[in-house]
């Protein structure tokens, strides 16, 4: 059997296992399911974005939101700052790329959205740009990040920190734990119908 194959895989469920045991990150993801149902339910939207593989994590998380999850159920906004290839690209060149999901956020966040920025270093500035115009705007403000959660991590209200330096060991955390949050989100908002 190839060596580097059973690593990986190693690798993956010992950083996981370490999720199990943080029972503050466990807390945090409890909190965030309920604000994001609470912010659905009053009518508000998820707002996310992020760069490379968080980008699609952010299509991701919003898929399941918008078209379901695990159970039948009317769907619920979501939108995703990276996923309009013009208008980043407008911005990125009228105000630079630091600027292309601050500027959609200024755009598209109201008062009692959600913004989930994604950013396996915690540093990614456009995205840390964004938690502070969707502040701005009145959202509740949550991210996914890795390492120590960087600057990031010290903004948002709820930070969901993956205590890695490996971006791949980071994003697959990130996954896993959209689709709890998915599930919990589903639960509350369903367990009526």
């Amino acid at each position: 059997m190839n060596k580097l194959i059973c690593e990986r895989i190693e690798d993956s469920i010992r950083l996981k296992q370490s999720l199990l045991e943080d029972r503050g990150l466990l807390k945090t993801v409890e909190n965030l399911a309920v604000e994001i149902a609470k912010c659905l339910k009053n009518g508000g939207k998820l707002v996310l974005c992020g760069n490379g593989g968080s980008a699609s994590d952010a299509l991701h998380f919003a898929g399941e939101i918008v078209g379901r999850f695990q159970k039948e159920r009317s769907p619920w906004p979501a939108v995703v700052l990276n996923a309009d290839v013009a208008t980043m690209t407008a911005i990125a060149n009228d105000y630079g790329y630091d600027e292309v999901f601050s500027r959609q956020a200024r755009g598209h966040v109201n008062l009692g959205d959600v913004f989930v920025g994604i950013s396996t270093s915690g540093n990614s500035e456009n995205v840390l740009r964004a938690v502070m115009a969707a502040e701005e705007m009145g959202a509740v403000t949550a991210a996914l990040l890795g390492r120590d959660g960087g600057k990031i991590g010290k903004l948002v209200k709820f930070p969901v920190i993956v205590h890695s330096d490996v971006t791949a060991r980071v994003q697959e955390c990130h996954i896993m734990l959209i689709h709890i949050l998915c599930e919990l989100v589903e639960d509350a908002l369903t367990k009526n119908e």
